[in-house]
Formats: structure tokens, sequence, C-alpha cells
């Protein structure tokens, strides 16, 4: 997968009934499905049932099960309210019968009021600056460790850009953050805002979790750390476009008990602070 286009159709389920729907899997190098994409699947099948133009503001959702690339992915949506200002929306997602991931969304009907944001940070290297995930294995992609290569070798419809670049040949542990700008190879145009809100949905589950290793790059790396979303919430601020890069800025405030969690404000180019994510995940170092 290469092209926002064939996102776009990964993304748009079939539907079965009024509150079921079904989608198919595209891995991004991983032997399970990717958890933003069951994250923005569910998230399409929640606004299917939304007739009253109200826009997604929040989600929290649970990874239960690891998807099966082969086998279709089953929606179903319960209808849990529409209220005078907000609809909410449970969806179940199963394969084979058995649940694999649930999500609460909710709903919100257009409304003036106070507006204030935290500032994005302008000291950061720009993009022009930077090398993408494609730049860096060309040029280094002979010293990367095998799974980093492997991952990077898979096309991808976004080009990523990290402003804080890890080297796997230097065994030290970084500051707890890590800077990400992001850009659609290919321009979107005429999206809604929930298609839009759908995308960013999938682009936000990159890189968050892994910024819960750069404490401890000393000694943990993808080789030998068991790493899963666990749980992922979102909140969505302001309307946006795909036309220019965006960032994707991340902490990482804890890990302990073989957890790790991190969190992320996302940005226009221009300063909008258009989303905010959490996730916790499993960071289970392994036997040696």
């Amino acid at each position: 997968m290469k092209s926002a286009n064939e996102l776009l159709n990964l993304l748009d389920l079939v539907p079965i009934d009024a509150t079921t729907f079904q989608g198919k899997s595209k891995t991004i190098g991983s032997p399970n499905v990717f958890g933003g994409q069951v994250l923005a699947q569910a998230v399409n099948a929640a606004y299917r049932t939304i007739t009253n133009q109200r826009v997604l503001h929040s989600l929290h959702a649970y990874f239960l099960e690891a998807g099966n690339l082969k086998v279709p992915i089953e929606f179903s949506v319960n209808e849990v309210r529409d209220g005078g200002s907000f609809s909410t929306r449970r969806v179940l997602a199963s394969q084979n019968g058995k649940a694999i991931f649930i999500l609460a969304a909710s709903f919100h009907k257009e409304e003036s009021g106070y507006n204030h944001q935290i500032e994005m940070n302008t000291s950061l290297k720009q993009p022009e600056e930077l090398l993408s995930w494609t730049e860096m294995l060309e040029q280094f992609g002979h010293v990367l460790p095998e799974l980093t290569k492997r991952f990077l070798e898979i096309e991808r419809p976004i080009t990523f850009k990290p402003v804080e670049v890890v080297n796997p040949l230097k065994k030290e542990n970084l500051p707890p953050y890590s800077n990400v700008w992001f850009k659609l190879k290919q321009p979107v145009t005429d999206a809604t805002l929930a298609i839009k809100q759908q995308i960013l949905t999938y682009i936000s589950d990159y890189n968050i979790l892994a910024a819960a290793l750069l404490p401890h790059a000393s000694k943990a790396h993808f080789g030998n750390t068991q790493m899963a979303s666990l749980d992922h919430s979102m909140w969505f601020f302001r309307d946006f476009d795909f036309d220019d890069w965006m960032l994707y800025s991340i902490e990482t405030p804890n890990a302990s008990n073989a957890r790790g969690f991190a969190k992320g404000n996302i940005f226009s180019r221009d300063g909008k602070l258009i989303a905010s994510v959490a996730q916790e995940g499993l960071m289970r170092p392994m036997a040696k």
C-alpha cells in the first residue's frame, strides 16, 4: 500500500446491514493487523451510523487480541445514545466470532465557545532539513538491524521524518520524547472532516509507543522487547488539511510493570493543535 487512495479504500468498509460492516487488512511489516488500521476502520463504522452531521471529538479503545491479517474483520456498531448535543457509539471488532477490539466514540454538534491551545515547539528542525524513513534506509540500510530494515522497506502512503534519530550502534538511553513530521505522499482533495479524521486516526498509531523505548535504548530495542498496543485514546479539536507537513510531538511519562505509556499532540505546520493522543502498550523484555 503506497498511495492515499489505497489507504482510503482500506478504511472504506463494506456494509453488511445498517449497523454491521466488514473490512480487510494490509500489513505494515508486522505479522498482525496494524492497530491504527482497526482504529480507523472502527471510526469509519461509527460514522456510518451518524445521520445528524455531528463530528467525532473523542475516542477510547482497547486492543483485546492480535488481529489475523488473512481474516476479514467484522465491525458491529451499537448506537448507544443520540442526545441533544452529543451522540455516542460503541464498536466491537471481531474475527471468526471472537472479539479483538472495542471502541467507544463520541460525536458533537457544531458549537461556538472559548478557544485556547498550547504552542507548538518552533525550534525544531523543519522537514526539509530531515531524512525520511526511505532515505534513511537508502543511506544506512547496510548498518541497520534486520528487523528495522525490513520495517522500513514496507511501502506506505505516508512519509515520516523523525526529528530525533536513534543511532542503533550507540547504546545510550535517550530523553523521553520524540518529534516526527509526517505527510501523505498523495494529496487528498475534497475530503470531508470525517474522512480526514479516519486517516489521522490511522497515522496516530505510528511512532507513539516506540517513544517509550527511548529512555531504555541502551538495552531495549524491537528485537528484544515484545511490544503491542493495549489501549488508545484520541481527542479531535479542529478541522485541518493534509496539504502540508504535520508534527506529531510525543512524550513518554512512564514505563512500569512491563507497560509503557506515551502521549502526543498533533499540530498542523502553522502551529494549530489538531488532536491529542494517549496510548499504553505492552513493553515486555523477552527472555534471552
